[in-house]
């Protein structure tokens, strides 16, 4: 099947019309409702994530690491998602990468045909020396992205294992991964525009993702991130009062001492020792 005889969801036409003339409340009344869809949408599809996410752990528990690779908004969510994961879970910037077709600059501008390039994908990530130790995701909305196809057959050549979120069904993508996650979202309110519903069903996703993965990699106690990064003073006061609370101790600017000395509510409890 080409990506001409696909059926793409995605690109279907929105099922309101003349938007131009729907009055404010009316448009934001009926975004609302279509986005009222999307968590519907990825509970189906909670099984195929579940797969992902066990085979994903059991790389990362060895030593792997996770990479996202998309183009547009799917590339840039994948970013945002690995950016978040040091500051969150105190982990190295090198455990999860986000890779978006154009580099850097796609992140805040469109590059021209960035993700037409059936070599760029793998090109970008062998920069990271990649290997089957790791374990990459690609990301595209409509499943039919050269860039991010490309880079998973070449994946799977080098025995590294792949898993895709899309939001069209037996697309073109999610062929050529070994764990596909196809959350089908329907046509968007206004037509084609992803960054909507399949770029929100991808953030939930993504979501998912790396918290279930930090979960089993120890970076979360109880429900605290006892090892996110003291990176401002709101973090460095949650992070006091979870030291408090774990002590049991009731003086706050000893906890804070502690917890600034050690650098993270997981240090310091693990040296146990109050001044």
């Amino acid at each position: 099947m080409s990506n001409n005889d696909l059926v793409k969801i995605t690109e279907q036409p929105s099922e309101y019309r003349h938007l131009e003339s729907m009055p404010i409340d009316q448009i934001l009344f009926n975004i609302n409702q279509e986005d009222q869809k999307v968590p519907i949408a990825v509970h189906k599809s909670l099984p195929q994530i579940t797969e992902l996410i066990e085979h994903l752990a059991d790389k990362m528990l060895a030593g792997g690491r996770l990479f996202y690779i998309g183009a547009g908004t799917s590339g840039r969510l994948g970013i945002l998602d690995a950016s978040e994961c040091p500051p969150t879970y105190g982990v190295s910037p090198d455990l999860v990468v986000g890779i978006i077709a154009g580099g850097e600059t796609a992140i805040l501008k469109a590059v021209e045909n960035a993700e037409d390039s059936p070599t760029q994908g793998w090109d970008d990530l062998s920069k990271y020396h990649i290997t089957d130790k790791d374990f990459v995701v690609g990301l595209a909305a409509s499943g039919t992205t050269p860039y991010v196809i490309e880079a998973m057959k070449k994946c799977r050549e080098n025995n590294i294992l792949t898993g895709c979120i899309t939001c069209n069904l037996h697309t073109p993508l999610a062929k050529e991964v070994d764990f596909p996650i196809e959350v089908i979202v329907g046509p968007e309110f206004v037509t084609g525009s992803t960054r909507m519903k399949s770029g929100t069903a991808q953030k939930l996703v993504l979501n998912m993702i790396t918290t279930t993965v930090m979960i089993q990699l120890g970076r979360v106690e109880d429900n605290k991130m006892v090892n996110m990064q003291l990176t401002n003073e709101k973090l460095v006061d949650r992070g006091t009062k979870m030291l408090m609370q774990k002590m049991h101790i009731t003086d706050y600017e000893q906890a804070r001492s502690l917890l600034l000395k050690y650098g993270s509510v997981r240090n310091a409890y693990d040296n146990r020792t109050i001044a």
